[in-house]
């Protein structure tokens, strides 16, 4: 399994990333690059997936970007963890489904070693907690595949802050609110990603 794993120590811009990604799709589709894990941080930014509609917007005064992965609204920014990939599925299970429990797995083991219970949700996608008898949204999840390569990935609030998510309905649940890491449980996450890469890698094996 050749995975290139790509870090990024500072933020990198959203529309930077996406071209990023579309690129390499291409070239793994020509055989001409490995998949791809890449690990970053954007700067402060709201972007709205296929299925999005204008009513999840609150505040109608924010700048939205438009982009091709799956899902709905959403906010990325300092203090979150975005964790990209690009995986060929022509060379494994041709199921999307079966990736997606891949990643809520991933995500769920890499909590349970910080000693913090989450769970998935068929109905809503993303990683989920209880906080204080509440169900709160702790990871979002969007992916879109291209000839099955599937790219995009997931992102996870650490001390991310929690307001900007009120100008818009995240993920157009509007019935659950979201929380970061460090309110759950204040520790240190530095290991954080180095734990989701190695998970990730060893779930796509299974």
């Amino acid at each position: 399994m050749n995975i290139e794993i790509k870090k990024s120590k500072k933020p990198v811009e959203y529309a930077k990333a996406i071209s990023f990604l579309e690129n390499r799709i291409d070239k793994i589709l020509k055989n001409k690059a490995s998949e791809l894990i890449w690990i970053l941080e954007h700067p402060s930014i709201y972007t709205a997936g296929s299925s999005y509609n204008d009513r999840e917007i609150l505040d109608k005064s924010i700048n939205l970007y438009k982009t091709n992965r799956g899902g709905k609204i959403t906010y990325h920014g300092p203090g979150q963890i975005i964790f990209y990939f690009a995986i060929n599925l022509n060379n494994r299970k041709k199921d999307i489904r079966n990736l997606i429990n891949k990643i809520e797995k991933t995500i769920i083991e890499t909590f349970k070693s910080y000693k913090i219970n989450a769970f998935a949700d068929k109905k809503n996608i993303g990683i989920w907690v209880i906080h204080k008898k509440k169900i709160k949204k702790i990871a979002a999840i969007g992916i879109r595949v291209r000839r099955w390569v599937a790219y995009h990935g997931f992102s996870i609030n650490v001390n991310t802050d929690l307001k900007k998510y009120e100008k818009i309905i995240p993920c157009g649940i509007n019935d659950k609110s979201l929380i970061n890491l460090n309110t759950i449980k204040k520790q240190s996450y530095k290991n954080l990603k180095l734990k989701l890469i190695k998970n990730f890698i060893k779930n796509l094996k299974s």
